[in-house]
């Protein structure tokens, strides 16, 4: 049993290193191109899937922020009228 504990350990610490790393990839001024954002998405949906059994708070925060990134950017646009 200790075994799995600490293989699950190592785990959440790879994902931990894994997430930050497409972090960095999403934000804007990196994932400029449509293929780009693309990209972006699959390694977030890829991220979400292993971390969706996760139960390191770091790995299932890391996996919010990332789902957050992805969302459309709404920008505020005001009339003069």
């Amino acid at each position: 049993m200790k075994h799995i504990q600490k293989i699950d350990g190592i785990i959440d610490e790879l994902l931990v290193q894994l997430g930050e790393m497409v972090k960095r990839l999403s934000h804007p001024d990196v994932t400029r191109s449509r293929d780009e954002r693309a990209a972006l998405a699959r390694s977030v949906r890829q991220f979400s899937v292993c971390a969706a059994t996760s139960k390191d708070p770091r790995v299932l925060s890391l996996a919010d922020d990332l789902e957050q990134s992805i969302k459309p950017r709404l920008r505020l646009v005001a009339s003069r009228n």
